[in-house]
């Protein structure tokens, strides 16, 4: 099953491990390995995850305060948020709706687990 990005998730994903990286060497790689296990276990799962509004689901990251926002698509997962579980929570709301869009324009990445 594959999986792609919101181009803000993507952004998010990258500003999350320059962080942690630059807190100390090594934690950003830590990160995003966390990330990745998060990703393949919802798409080894993808209906198991908590509902956090309609159809997007949430898949924690283990170590850290993030959460993986996503949407069952008919090619895979698409990835809205990687959420800072301190943050704003309802940030995302606005990504849900240009979901469909993005997807149709192709304009977002698109990787195979």
């Amino acid at each position: 099953m594959n999986f792609s990005f919101h181009p803000d998730a993507e952004i998010e994903l990258e500003q999350a491990i320059n962080y942690y990286e630059n807190i100390r060497l090594g934690l950003g790689f830590d990160f995003s390995t966390e990330v990745y296990a998060a990703i393949k276990r919802a798409i080894s799962l993808p209906e198991a995850w908590t509902v956090v509004n309609g159809d997007i689901r949430r898949s924690l990251v283990s170590r850290f305060p993030f959460g993986v926002l996503y949407s069952i698509e008919s090619n895979g997962i698409y990835i809205i948020a990687i959420m800072n579980l301190h943050r704003e929570p309802n940030y995302w709301q606005e990504r849900k709706e240009n979901t469909r869009e993005e997807i149709d324009r192709g304009s977002d990445t698109v990787l195979k687990s």
